[in-house]
């Protein structure tokens, strides 16, 4: 095998290296979220909300892709070993959830309706808790994929 997979397989630094950017995808992915959500439940007022939503969402967005990217590529170097995994099994239908409830808080317009009350709505505060705790469980299964 040749190309970057056998590099990721072969090189002892190549794969930790690759876990610690999907690492710190997720730390900007979280990060940048947990800030968002709690701004749309009312903290921070102080902050308008359209500005806020700017600077934070670009950042979760590019933590996203850099976790997708380089879990991708651990994927790669094992899938079979993944596929049979129960731990990942679950973080991948919990990322399901997790991305149709984002898809869901936007096509509804809940930032836009919570830029108008200075906070979000009773459903959009439901989908705020949905995504803190779909990532804190994909977060979970994530370390947990190594022990099962």
């Amino acid at each position: 095998m040749q190309g970057p997979l056998a590099a990721l397989q072969t090189h002892p630094w190549a794969f930790p290296a690759l876990e610690f950017v999907h690492i710190a995808g997720i730390g900007l992915l979280f990060g940048g979220l947990v800030l968002f959500e709690l701004r749309l439940f009312g903290l921070g007022r102080a902050l308008p909300l359209a500005p806020f939503a700017r600077l934070v969402l670009p950042t979760t967005i590019g933590g996203f892709c850099i976790a997708a990217t380089s879990g991708l590529l651990m994927f790669a170097t094992q899938p079979w070993e993944l596929l049979v995994n129960p731990a990942f099994r679950l973080k991948m239908l919990i990322l399901v959830v997790a991305g149709s409830n984002a898809v869901w808080f936007h096509a509804r317009g809940t930032l836009q309706r919570a830029e108008v009350h200075d906070r979000t709505d009773a459903l959009g505060r439901l989908s705020g808790l949905i995504s803190i705790g779909s990532w804190l469980a994909i977060i979970a299964c994530g370390r947990a994929i190594a022990y099962v």
